[in-house]
């Protein structure tokens, strides 16, 4: 599976941990959402650009903007 995620500036608890809500779509067109707690560059890439880019946000859809701030998965 294939999916295109996007960074939304809302931050959620998921058992106890920060996670940012990303949201995005499938290859086959089905929107998604996923709560990303770490994201990284191996450790001899020159991550600037990506560091940059990992602070871009977008608000998120109204259907994950009415999540609750607080989950239990």
């Amino acid at each position: 599976m294939k999916v295109i995620l996007e960074s939304t500036d809302k931050i959620v608890t998921v058992n106890g941990v920060p996670a940012r809500v990303w949201q995005g779509r499938t290859a086959g067109g089905i929107e998604c959402h996923a709560y990303i707690t770490r994201i990284a560059v191996a450790k001899d890439l020159d991550a600037t650009e990506f560091e940059s880019e990992l602070k871009e946000t977008v608000p998120p859809r109204a259907d994950i903007a009415a999540l609750p701030t607080r989950l239990v998965l």
